[in-house]
């Protein structure tokens, strides 16, 4: 299972991630968030990462000229649609896009539209928040979603987030057997924006940990 750390806003707490074992790491272009990054210092943390991750720019509703001129900027391998964006819109990135789909207390496959995109990530519905909320959910429930529901394509890419932290990780991953990645933002934080090397370090360690098993 892959995984991606959400919330990165240094160069520091990017190379940590990916010396780790991150897979993608996630750039918040969304004003509002407390891990909100300037387009330059994310440009900044693309170079450093290279090729050894995936960079993912999170936006909120945006207009086209601001999705367009940071993907441009940045140089971003996927676009993560985390707000109210038409399937028009995500469609035209479908071979790059993630789109998120946020449940309750449990998810069915009902809820979840298959969608023209490249994954879909799903997370705790908030009445405030886009995001980083650091509340669980059944993600056992998730399990069904992994399924098209076209029996002759592929399975769909599924990212698990909300709540997602070090000491539940192995658990995430078991209850949902098939999916692609976990995603953790506020779960391995010291202070919103700010990565904990300790919390990362146990994550990984504890997903490994559990793989071998």
């Amino acid at each position: 299972m892959k995984v991606k750390i959400c919330g990165v806003t240094t160069p520091a707490d990017a190379r940590l991630a990916v010396d780790l074992g991150a897979d993608f790491i996630g750039l918040n272009f969304y004003r509002p968030s407390p891990r909100w990054i300037d387009v330059d210092e994310a440009a900044h943390i693309r170079r450093r990462v290279g090729d050894r991750a995936r960079t993912v720019g999170i936006f909120v509703d945006p207009t086209r000229e601001e999705l367009e001129t940071i993907d441009r900027k940045v140089g971003l391998d996927y676009i993560q649609f985390s707000g109210d964006e038409s399937p028009e819109l995500v469609a035209e990135f479908r071979e790059r896009a993630i789109r998120v789909r946020r449940v309750g207390g449990a998810a069915a496959p009902a809820a979840i539209p298959d969608e023209d995109c490249w994954a879909i990530l799903i997370d705790r519905a908030h009445e405030r928040l886009y995001g980083g909320s650091g509340e669980s959910w059944d993600y056992a429930a998730a399990a069904d979603l992994v399924r098209t529901p076209d029996v002759d394509r592929e399975p769909r890419r599924l990212f698990i987030a909300g709540g997602v932290h070090p000491g539940n990780v192995t658990a995430v991953a078991a209850a949902v057997p098939g999916a692609y990645a976990v995603d953790t933002c506020s779960g391995v934080e010291a202070a919103p924006g700010r990565k904990d090397r300790a919390k990362l370090e146990r994550l990984f360690a504890n997903l490994r940990a559990g793989a071998a098993r």
